[in-house]
C-alpha cells in the first residue's frame, strides 16, 4: 500500500526468541487440541471460511506449521523483507489471489482419512525443529529473504486468527493461549499503526467507538 512504512528488526535477543518460538509452540497445540474438538463432530465437508469447507480451512491453518519446516530448508542470501508487518504488506496482493484457495483446499486433502492425527503429527514435530536456531537465520519465503525473528510471528499469528476461525466454524468456544493472543495483537498493532489505521482500533478497543465496516489490518 502506498505510504505504508515498516521498521527493521536488527537485534534478536536470546529471550525474545525463546518467548516466539513458546508462542509458535503453544499456538501449535492449540491448534491441534481444537482440530480435535472439533472432529469429533466430523465437520470436514461444512462451511469453514469463504471458499473453504472446514477440512480446507484445517488445511491452510496446517501451512502455518508446514512453511516453517520448509524454510527452514531455504536459506536466503540477504534480507529483503524487513520485519513481521512488512511481510503483510508484501504479500495483500498475493493473499488475494485464488493460488490461496486452492493451496488450501490441496492441503486440507493432504491431511488424508484422519486430518486430527495428521494435524497432531504436524503440531509436534514443527516445534522442535526451531531448538538449534537463534532467530538471526535468514530464510527464503514467498515474500523474499527474511529474518526467522521476524517470519516466525507470522505463523503465529496465523495459527492463532485460523483456530478462531475453525472455532467458529463448528460452534467451539475456544480461546488463544495468552502468548500466542499477546503476539497476535503486537502484529495487528504493527499493521495498524503503519497504514495509519491504529486510531480506530484504539477507539474500538478501549470502547469508545466501533470499527468501520469491513475495517481490517490486513
Amino acid at each position: 500500500m502506498a505510504g505504508t512504512t515498516v521498521t527493521s528488526t536488527d537485534g534478536v535477543t536470546a529471550g525474545a526468541w525463546d518467548a516466539a518460538r513458546r508462542d509458535f509452540g503453544d499456538a501449535a497445540r492449540w491448534f491441534a487440541s481444537v482440530v480435535a474438538d472439533a472432529g469429533a463432530g466430523d465437520p470436514w465437508a461444512r462451511p469453514g471460511l469463504g471458499e473453504w469447507d472446514v477440512r480446507a480451512l484445517v488445511g491452510h491453518t496446517t501451512r502455518a506449521l508446514l512453511t516453517v519446516e520448509s524454510y527452514l530448508a531455504l536459506p536466503a542470501d540477504r534480507v529483503e523483507v524487513a520485519s513481521t508487518a512488512a511481510y503483510y504488506v508484501a504479500t495483500r496482493a498475493v493473499a488475494a489471489g485464488p493460488d490461496v484457495a486452492q493451496r488450501g483446499r490441496d492441503a486440507g486433502a493432504a491431511l488424508g482419512e484422519d486430518p486430527v492425527a495428521a494435524v497432531a503429527a504436524v503440531a509436534a514435530r514443527v516445534p522442535p525443529l526451531l531448538d538449534p536456531t537463534d532467530g538471526t537465520e535468514v530464510v527464503t519465503t514467498v515474500a523474499g529473504g527474511m529474518r526467522l525473528s521476524d517470519y516466525l510471528p507470522t505463523r503465529t499469528f496465523e495459527l492463532v486468527v485460523h483456530t478462531l476461525d475453525l472455532a467458529a466454524a463448528v460452534g467451539l468456544d475456544a480461546q488463544p493461549p495468552p502468548g500466542p493472543a499477546a503476539a497476535a495483537f503486537r502484529l495487528v498493532g504493527a499493521l495498524a499503526a503503519a497504514d495509519g489505521r491504529a486510531g480506530a482500533l484504539l477507539l474500538a478497543s478501549t470502547g469508545r467507538a466501533g470499527l468501520p465496516e469491513g475495517f481490517t489490518v490486513l
